[in-house]
């Protein structure tokens, strides 16, 4: 379900987005996209390179902790390949990730896989700081959108409560259990915890914080420099595109990387700034267009230079 379900809905919105536009204004799209200025889609795509490489740095910092020290070069490559894979399959690339660094760099799969469970706890407390700074600027623009979708958030809580009360309610018979198989889960969980508790014992916190900061400023640059893209976007403020990024941002995990989605959630949040259907969606198809491409050509490189990097492994 979790790898059918994506795809089926992303190739289903590139559908129902296809066919809800009018030929002519597919081909308004089509040359709008075709017409793009290179030098703000390659500014942004060399953006997004810069972001992995601080993503690449700043897990050192992480693992350094545990007593390993992964060479920088395997770090980045490990890193394009699991946002590769994330598009073929979701999540799959956190797996992916922990598994390569475990061949690679000799890390045990449950220390690396929790400092990247950390660093999805940071990149969630990020997006918050993102969503909740574009409250303070656009504060009648994201209310009334939340006004619109209160009961799914709702229901996001809940599960999300649910799921936490589940966790720990697991974790407590685990613990107190005698068996073999126990032994083994609370041995993986004590793992999971060291990597996930690293980020208390490292000696250069300012310098994690610096790039955590570095990492989500490339993500809002790389998105704001699109807008030279299209002419109707040009005088956008960065108020107004952080709504359209955070919009983007859910997008982007609600499907494989996006797929479908992510031009119409562009679109839709641009259109409460005046930015017309057309626009928007050639915003949306040239951001996720070269940040897909990004991923795609770095991230199938990856996948051959790591073994030939490493072929004593």
């Amino acid at each position: 379900m979790k790898l059918i379900v994506p795809i089926a809905l992303g190739l289903f919105l590139v559908w129902y987005s296809y066919q809800s536009t009018s030929l002519e204004d597919r081909k308004t799209i089509v040359t709008s996209i075709t017409n793009a200025n290179p030098f703000w889609i390659g500014v942004s795509i060399l953006i997004g390179i810069i972001s992995h490489i601080a993503r690449a740095i700043r897990w050192n910092y992480l693992l350094k902790p545990l007593g390993y020290q992964p060479k920088l070069y395997n770090n980045v490559l490990i890193v394009f390949l699991s946002y590769f894979a994330n598009l073929g399959i979701p999540r799959s690339g956190e797996v992916l990730r922990a598994t390569a660094l475990t061949t690679y760099e000799n890390v045990p799969f449950e220390k690396g896989f929790g400092t990247i469970v950390t660093e999805r706890v940071i990149d969630l407390i990020m997006l918050l700081l993102v969503i909740f700074t574009a409250l303070l600027l656009q504060t009648n623009i994201i209310l009334g959108y939340l006004n619109q979708s209160g009961m799914g958030i709702i229901i996001g809580l809940a599960v999300l409560v649910l799921g936490i009360v589940s966790l720990v309610i697991v974790i407590r018979i685990l613990k107190k259990s005698s068996s073999p198989f126990a032994k083994k889960i609370n041995g993986f969980l004590n793992g999971l915890l060291d990597g996930i508790t690293s980020i208390l014992k490292m000696e250069n916190k300012w310098l994690f914080i610096f790039y955590t900061f570095l990492i989500w400023f490339c993500y809002v640059a790389m998105f704001w420099v699109i807008k030279f893209t299209v002419l109707e976007t040009a005088d956008l403020s960065i108020s107004q595109l952080l709504v359209a990024f955070v919009g983007g941002a859910f997008a982007m995990s609600t499907t494989n990387g996006g797929i479908g989605l992510y031009p119409i959630a562009v679109s839709g949040s641009l259109s409460l700034f005046g930015v017309s259907a057309i626009a928007g969606n050639t915003f949306g198809w040239i951001m996720w267009i070269a940040q897909t491409l990004m991923v795609v050509v770095f991230g199938a490189i990856s996948f051959v230079l790591l073994p030939l990097l490493n072929r004593n492994r």
